[in-house]
């Protein structure tokens, strides 16, 4: 089996309309969010294996904020190009080429992919929007990445800051 946590990056800030999309920050909720939601899943008993994340600046912020509180190196942060607004094969060839000797990974990236992503994933689960920090979780019956896509998938979990679990 093989557990993959689907994170959309915390809340970016619009302070700064001149800068470039891929180079925007948190604000200060997405500064909060991201510590609480890393805390969520801490306190579940959710065990990380590694943190695979797009390179833009909010998406790094929030991963590095799950791996503080999982006392991850952030040196060890799998950073893919190809997850920066990312379609929905794009994630699939991602996740496909995920060492083995993972279990549980946390991808983190953006919307509207991500959002069209996790409604790929499992038949009769559809959410509406990905929400700024949401995590959605699905459990693959595989034992190599590589089988993903087409291996059967059970929905484990779905939450965001604004759901108060």
């Amino acid at each position: 089996m093989k557990t993959i946590l689907v994170i959309r990056h915390a809340k970016s800030s619009w302070a700064n309309m001149d800068e470039a999309d891929f180079e925007r920050n948190l604000n200060e909720r997405g500064k909060k969010d991201a510590p609480e939601m890393a805390e969520r899943l801490r306190s579940k008993k959710i065990a990380i294996d590694a943190f695979i994340s797009s390179p833009a600046k909010r998406a790094k912020k929030t991963c590095e904020a799950f791996c503080d509180v999982y006392k991850q190196e952030k040196g060890k942060i799998i950073f893919i190009d190809k997850l920066y607004h990312a379609a929905v094969p794009s994630f699939y060839e991602v996740i496909e080429k995920i060492d083995g000797i993972y279990k549980n990974v946390a991808l983190f990236s953006h919307n509207p992919g991500i959002t069209d992503f996790v409604n790929s994933l499992c038949e009769g689960v559809k959410i509406d929007n990905m929400p700024t920090c949401a995590v959605f979780s699905v459990e693959a019956d595989t034992k190599n990445w590589k089988e993903f896509g087409s291996a059967k998938k059970k929905f484990l979990f779905f939450d965001y800051p604004k759901a108060g679990n």
